[in-house]
C-alpha cells in the first residue's frame, strides 16, 4: 500500500482461477458464510479495467496501477463493504486476473489469494461449451447487475462488444462466441485456430501466469487449492480456508456452506482427451507439467 492509498476497514480476499476452475463454487461457499461479503453480481472485470479499457488483453502490467486505476478500484471495494454489511472479508473472484496477478497486488497488497486450480482436460471440455454458446445464455437481468457496478463512462463500449459477439452467434455466422474469458496476450494471433486449440492456450496462460506470479509472493499470502478436492469434499476445504484467515468459522455453519457446493465434472474432460490432436495435449500436458513441477 502506498502513501496514497487509503487503508481498507476489512480484508480483500482474492479468489485466482482460470475459467471454468470452480472460482464461482467457491466464492458461493465462502459468502455463505457470516464473515464473508461480495458483489451480487458475476464478476467485476470492468471495475478491474477502469481506466485501461484501451489495453488490448486482459494482462495488464502492474505499472498501469496508477494513483488514479487504483483509488477506484480501492474505492470500488470500499463501497461494496459498506453496503454489503461491513464483514470482516470481502471475497473477490474475476477470472482474467489469473492474468494480471502483480496489476492486482499493486492495487491490493494487503490481499489474501486462494488459488484455485483444476485439471486441464476438464477445463478445456468444459470452456468450449461456453465458447460455442451451449449454455444457457445470461438473460438481461445478468446483465444489468454487471452493469450496476460497472463504470458508466465504459457502458457503452461493453454493449456494443457484447451484443455484437451474441447476435453473430445468434445468427450462425460463425460456431463459437468471438472470445469468451480471459484475453491472453497474442489470443488475436490464433483466431483462425480450432476451438480447443484457443481454449488450451487460454487455460495454460492462465494458470502458467498466475503461477510465476504466486512464485514472488511471500509464504502466508496465498493458499493453493485443487478443484477436484473442493467439490468432492467441500467442509474440509472451507475449514482449511476460514482457519488460514484466522476466521474459524462454526460447524454447522460450514455445513450450510458445503451445501451450496456441486459435485462438478472431475474426470469427465480427461477421459475423453485422447480424442484431441497431439499438439492441444502437448499444450495442456506441459502447463500440467510445469504446475506440477513448482508445487
Amino acid at each position: 500500500m502506498t502513501d496514497r492509498d487509503s487503508p481498507l476497514a476489512f480484508t480483500p480476499v482474492v479468489i485466482i482461477g482460470a475459467g471454468r476452475s470452480g472460482t464461482n463454487a467457491l466464492r458461493d461457499a465462502l459468502t455463505a458464510l457470516p464473515e464473508f461479503l461480495t458483489w451480487p453480481c458475476d464478476e467485476i472485470n470492468p471495475i478491474w479495467r477502469h481506466g485501461n479499457l484501451d489495453h488490448p488483453n486482459d494482462e495488464i502490467p502492474p505499472e498501469k496501477a496508477t494513483p488514479g486505476v487504483r483509488r477506484y478500484i480501492r474505492n470500488a471495494f470500499a463501497r461494496i463493504w459498506r453496503q454489503q454489511g461491513r464483514a470482516p472479508f470481502v471475497v473477490e473472484k474475476t477470472c482474467a486476473n489469473s492474468l494480471r496477478v502483480p496489476f492486482v497486488d499493486r492495487v491490493l497488497p494487503e490481499a489474501r489469494y486462494i488459488h484455485i486450480r483444476r485439471d486441464g482436460y476438464d477445463v478445456v471440455a468444459s470452456a468450449q461449451k461456453r465458447w460455442r454458446g451451449e449454455f444457457e445464455l445470461p438473460r438481461l437481468p445478468y446483465f444489468l447487475a454487471k452493469a450496476r457496478y460497472a463504470p458508466a463512462s465504459d457502458l457503452p463500449r461493453y454493449a456494443l462488444s457484447a451484443l455484437r459477439h451474441r447476435i453473430a452467434v445468434r445468427m450462425g455466422r460463425r460456431d463459437h462466441l468471438g472470445t469468451w474469458g480471459p484475453r491472453f496476450a497474442g489470443i488475436e494471433d490464433h483466431a483462425g485456430a480450432p476451438l480447443e486449440e484457443i481454449v488450451a492456450r487460454q487455460w495454460a496462460a492462465c494458470v502458467g501466469r498466475s503461477r510465476a506470479a504466486f512464485a514472488e509472493m511471500p509464504e502466508g499470502k496465498v493458499l493453493d487449492l485443487a478443484y477436484e478436492d473442493f467439490v468432492q469434499d467441500p467442509a474440509p476445504t472451507l475449514e482449511r480456508i476460514t482457519a488460514w484467515l484466522g476466521a474459524p468459522a462454526r460447524s454447522e455453519e460450514i455445513a450450510t456452506a458445503a451445501a451450496t457446493v456441486r459435485r462438478g465434472s472431475v474426470g469427465k474432460g480427461r477421459a475423453l482427451g485422447g480424442s484431441l490432436p497431439p499438439d492441444i495435449r502437448t499444450i495442456i500436458d506441459r502447463a500440467d507439467a510445469a504446475r506440477s513441477a513448482s508445487e
